[in-house]
């Protein structure tokens, strides 16, 4: 798994830039496996969807909100019934979990975030003594000591091996070979690259924009901090457009560079376990822990609950079971992951029964009672990126940006007029026009408005803690 590395960055899932982009792993794997067009997360930002991935529980469930919460060592994980029956676990690279990971047999993670360049990395040996540095660059480093775990496994049991790169996380770091990959090349660009506001869409929210990012990379030149690759940078003389397209090209090469070092470690392990015969009765899994904005809307990062934000690529390979080349578009949510893994160990464990397993979905035996709608929160409001809840089905989005900070540690404190927005994604599948108030679709947003109440029902999501949240919901039909 990745940080990040959005699904536009494959180069498998098309958009503008699938014929650009070069990752020859990935598409191998998807040439070897199956590829997965909607996965989705349930909270876009990277600690919580991480917790929902190991726990196969909402946010709301486990406790991991925004990215300050821990994943208390004490909680029941994935990682725990794996190795409760037989399995050799470990995880090595981003764990972002804040405290010390359980359930693993071995550990070695980047404290916090970490850096690109000769990481610091935590073991069970140096947990308290603020870890090892290794020299070289962090997917590099993560890749090398992977192999090397499994190199000094006991070879008689199974294993499950959670290799977690920090890239393609910003600063978008990339390893000095690949500082010159797509010098020359003019990337292109979405087609929304140019909103430049809610007046013409009626998005509720301004949204992490470009700019932002280009004036980071000013100020890092500025101050000489290097904490950007392949600077300087300068916007000095250009009008909104022009500096608006030369943020959208550096960044999407920075990005692609970045997820290029992945794409290298990914082929690593691969030809690792050929050499090593374990290919064929190995389940290997390729995804990010969420997606990420790149240009959509004028927008970078994530969280929102619009497409490029909300789906995970994902692509496994398995020979002993699923077809080569095939693809699967059932609708499947992060909180499915420890059911599918335990499917593979042949473990039935009742706690991970919130999420399901999608094994048979991967063989082409989709059960009529497959879910068709997801529900999705986000908790850390921003006034550029409000709190929001919502739902979608194969069709429609609906979402309710009910703007509250909920003392949520790193929110912002002011809070944002409450706001919907609905999208007809057969319609208008780059979601460019909210149209809540579009009459057409007034019978459609009312079921939508009944089933999100509903699904909040079912999962547990009621906001009765939320003395502030009484009167917005009621005032919005939820009471």
């Amino acid at each position: 798994m990745s940080d990040d590395h959005t699904s536009q960055a494959w180069g498998i899932y098309g958009g503008p830039l699938k014929d650009y982009v070069q990752a020859p792993n990935i598409s191998r794997l998807s040439e070897e496996g199956c590829t997965l067009s909607n996965v989705f997360c349930t909270n876009s930002i990277c600690t919580p969807s991480r917790a929902s991935i190991l726990t196969g529980r909402y946010s709301h469930q486990n406790g991991v909100y925004t990215l300050t919460e821990a994943l208390e060592p004490d909680s029941m994980n994935v990682a725990k019934s794996l190795r409760k029956h037989g399995y050799q676990t470990a995880v090595i690279g981003k764990w972002h979990l804040k405290k010390r990971p359980s359930g693993f047999d071995y550990y070695n993670v980047l404290p916090g975030q970490g850096r690109y360049r000769d990481p610091i990395l935590k073991d069970s040996t140096n947990w308290d003594k603020g870890g090892k540095v290794y020299e070289g660059f962090s997917s590099d480093v993560i890749g090398d000591q992977s192999v090397k775990w499994l190199e000094s496994r006991d070879k008689k049991k199974p294993f499950v091996l959670m290799m977690h790169f920090k890239a393609t996380h910003e600063p978008f770091g990339y390893p000095d070979r690949k500082k010159y990959l797509y010098e020359d090349v003019e990337m292109p660009e979405p087609a929304n690259l140019l909103d430049f506001g809610q007046e013409g869409s009626g998005r509720s929210f301004s949204g992490q924009i470009l700019e932002i990012l280009g004036n980071r990379w000013v100020d890092a030149t500025k101050n000489g901090s290097g904490s950007y690759p392949g600077l300087p940078f300068d916007l000095e003389g250009l009008d909104s457009i022009r500096a608006r397209k030369k943020i959208y090209q550096k960044f999407v090469k920075d990005f692609l560079r970045s997820g290029s070092a992945v794409d290298d470690n990914i082929g690593k392990m691969l030809n690792y376990l050929d050499a090593r015969g374990l290919a064929e009765n190995t389940v290997v899994i390729y995804t990010a822990d969420q997606g990420y904005f790149l240009g959509e809307h004028g927008f970078f990062d994530k969280r929102m609950f619009y497409e490029e934000a909300l789906r995970m690529p994902f692509v496994i390979r398995y020979p002993k079971e699923i077809r080569p080349n095939s693809s699967n578009g059932d609708l499947i949510l992060n909180i499915d992951f420890p059911a599918l893994f335990l499917d593979y160990a042949q473990i039935d464990d009742p706690y991970f029964h919130i999420g399901r397993s999608f094994r048979e979905n991967l063989s082409g035996n989709t059960s009529e009672n497959w879910r068709k709608s997801m529900y999705y929160r986000y908790w850390l409001h921003q006034t550029n990126r409000p709190a929001h809840f919502g739902i979608r089905d194969d069709r429609y989005k609906l979402i309710f940006f009910y703007g509250q900070h909920l003392d949520m540690p790193g929110a912002h404190r002011q809070n944002t007029v409450p706001a919907w927005e609905f999208y007809d994604l057969q319609e208008d599948p780059d979601e460019n026009k909210n149209a809540y108030t579009d009459p057409k679709y007034s019978e459609v947003i009312s079921k939508m408005k009944e089933a999100l109440i509903v699904y909040r029902q079912e999962v547990g999501d009621s906001d009765d803690r939320f003395v502030e949240m009484e009167s917005i919901l009621q005032e919005n039909g939820f009471k």
